[in-house]
């Protein structure tokens, strides 16, 4: 039998070792001060950019890394591991531009996925509005056709790193209609830039946690964009858009389980220093339980990620299924784990002189977006009673 059964190849646990030196070495010593003072984590984005982690997904014939989805899932873990905030970068970039990817002529990709991967600017992605969350084909943004160019208007909400990328892909209404049933068949999808004229951004949103990571309004005011700037076919947006979440899910089950992870390992380490009752609280058996499941969680929820990376790289026909799982039971364990770590701590480790209760607040978004863990559970029964399950 194979000994290679259920591991990674020895390029990815490269690729592993490598982006954990990097983060140890550039991105930890930051974390800190980046959530105390609500900055974007600049040392962290240039080290990225530095060793090309900052869009890996990004096709060779493109200019970039050309890493498969395992292998970005990795990078995204293991920044995710030491500062949430800094692992959006890669998980953005790959958000944003992934509907020209899947989707853009073959002049946007050369275009905006070279720009990407040369270091340009970022890639930031806009379907969220005021009125349409978790309800994305309630939006309201317009465009309008107008000879050779689209006019767009109106304001998109929660657009993670806002005012610093230069690239926005936006959904937006070309074919207004009273159905509901009808209406994601009007949705487009576009590329705007930061500089296009009467592109504006809002103040920052006072977040709980994901602090160096700006989260703004998009404003769209009688923007004027050429017509090759449309994603693929008019009327198709906002199926790129699903068909976008079904691989990027994957990556916000990465940023879970690589903050799960660092808070496993700070409390254990904190369990094995730390004595009460004349020995160290490791030695504790309710303690020890706690630690047990934690790591167990853990483990599982790596497992799944890695396995919907999988289906994410080959397009499976399973993958929406898998994607919501990953996403959906990573996010929980996530939370779960960063709030015992902080338990284990204890007093310490309600402060901030100490990581996990960074790590806790952190966590937490991972349950919100790319569709709220409630919006997970309808997409999974949905794909269970059309019949859809694992082939394994």
């Amino acid at each position: 039998m194979s000994s290679s059964l259920f591991t990674l190849s020895e390029e990815h646990r490269e690729i592993r070792e490598a982006v954990r030196s990097l983060c140890e070495a550039k991105v930890a010593p930051y974390a800190a001060e980046v959530d105390e003072l609500a900055r974007y984590p600049e040392e962290a984005a240039a080290a990225l950019l530095a060793a090309d982690l900052h869009a890996p997904h990004v096709p060779e014939a493109y200019g970039g890394a050309g890493a498969d989805a395992l292998a970005t899932v990795l990078v995204i873990e293991e920044i995710a591991r030491v500062d949430v905030s800094a692992s959006l970068i890669p998980a953005v970039n790959k958000l944003g531009s992934l509907p020209v990817q899947l989707a853009g002529s073959e002049e946007l990709k050369k275009h905006y996925l070279g720009a990407l991967a040369g270091g340009e600017g970022g890639f930031s992605y806009c379907l969220s509005e005021p009125d349409a969350g978790s309800d994305a084909v309630a939006m309201k943004t317009r465009a309008v056709r107008d000879g050779d160019q689209w006019v767009l208007n109106g304001v998109k909400r929660w657009i993670t790193n806002a005012g610093v990328s230069e690239y926005y892909t936006v959904m937006a209404i070309t074919d207004p209609s009273d159905d509901r049933g009808q209406r994601s068949k009007g949705i487009s999808a576009f590329v705007v830039e930061k500089g296009d004229e009467g592109v504006s951004f809002g103040a920052p949103e006072k977040k709980l946690g994901i602090k160096g990571s700006p989260t703004r309004e998009v404003y769209l005011d009688n923007v004027r964009i050429p017509a090759d700037r449309m994603i693929g076919a008019e009327g198709t947006g906002f199926e790129t858009a699903m068909r976008t979440l079904d691989h990027t899910r994957v990556t916000i089950a990465a940023q879970a389980v690589g903050v799960a992870q660092g808070a496993l390992d700070y409390a254990l380490g904190y369990a094995q220093e730390r004595k009460q009752f004349g020995k160290p609280i490791a030695e504790q058996q309710g303690l020890q339980f706690m630690l047990a499941d934690m790591g167990m969680k853990v483990e599982a929820a790596r497992q799944l990620t890695y396995a919907a990376a999988g289906r994410s790289e080959r397009g499976d026909e399973d993958l929406t299924f898998f994607g919501a799982a990953a996403k959906c039971f990573a996010s929980d364990v996530a939370m779960e784990v960063t709030t015992n770590a902080v338990q284990v701590l204890g007093g310490y480790g309600f402060t901030r002189d100490y990581p996990v209760e960074r790590m806790m607040r952190d966590a937490k978004i991972t349950q919100i977006y790319e569709g709220t863990n409630q919006v997970q559970r309808i997409i999974m029964a949905r794909q269970l009673l059309a019949g859809v399950q694992s082939q394994l």
